[in-house]
């Protein structure tokens, strides 16, 4: 019989990984920062409200991990540019980006025009600006890991939800060609896209999410980010190009 050190591949480690997490003050990217930090992660974030910059800085410090952010908005490109002026300063470097700002969305038909623009702006745009600053840092150093948290939006493509899916399908595209582009240089580029999450993006109550979660109807914030860490924990011959992941009750 193998021995266990030889039976279970060498896996890599987040201690001390410096990582930028956009989104990362409420719903899956919360989930991500305090269990990143658990284990070691150096990782600053932001968000657009500053009690729960606040309130998750000092989970993630609880956690075990080092922390810190600032107020901004990821649809905003002089706000983006102020964010990575920090990660810059108090980083000094850049190892892992996790995109999981994120805006919930219906129809286009039923939404104003300059909300299904900032959501677009928030939704996309966001994503590949911080992407393009990220790549910036890590071709440098020819190394480095983009998550991209996406949707199952983008195949399921819901009545009622044209904008939001708009937005998880071009994700989804932008992921799969970006691979191909920057893999030679070292980076890596994976894709989640969960199913049915109980966070603030979704019209539930929080009981009526705990009851949908003990039934498997719905996921747990915290389910996805135990899919992040997976990713970003194999060994460096290893890409996690993508991963859908559903609540045991959803078939669709």
């Amino acid at each position: 019989m193998q021995q266990a050190t030889q039976a279970h591949t060498q896996v890599e480690s987040l201690e001390g990984k410096r990582i930028l997490l956009t989104g990362g003050t409420t719903g899956i990217g919360r989930a991500i920062g305090i269990l990143l930090g658990s284990y070691g992660a150096t990782l600053f974030t932001f968000g657009r409200h500053q009690e729960q910059l606040d309130e998750t800085l000092a989970a993630i410090r609880e956690a075990g991990g080092k922390a810190d952010g600032i107020i901004a908005d990821a649809a905003k490109p002089d706000d983006i540019k102020k964010v990575f002026g920090q990660v810059d300063q108090q980083l000094g470097g850049l190892d892992i980006l996790i995109n999981a700002a994120a805006l919930a969305a219906g129809s286009i038909d039923e939404m104003p025009d300059e909300e299904w623009r900032y959501v677009i702006e928030t939704n996309l745009m966001g994503y590949l600006a911080t992407t393009k600053e990220a790549l910036n840092r890590m071709k440098l150093q020819q190394k480095g890991h983009i998550v991209l948290i996406g949707s199952m939006s983008a195949d399921v493509r819901e009545e009622g939800s044209s904008v939001y899916v708009a937005t998880k399908a071009a994700i989804q595209g932008f992921a799969e060609s970006l691979r191909k582009e920057v893999n030679k240089l070292g980076i890596k580029i994976s894709l989640i896209e969960p199913g049915a999450v109980g966070s603030d993006m979704q019209p539930t109550t929080p009981e009526e999410e705990r009851e949908k979660q003990k039934t498997g109807e719905m996921l747990r914030a915290e389910d996805i980010a135990v899919s992040v860490h997976y990713i970003l924990t194999q060994p460096l011959r290893c890409d996690v190009v993508s991963i859908q992941i559903r609540p045991h009750l959803q078939l669709i």
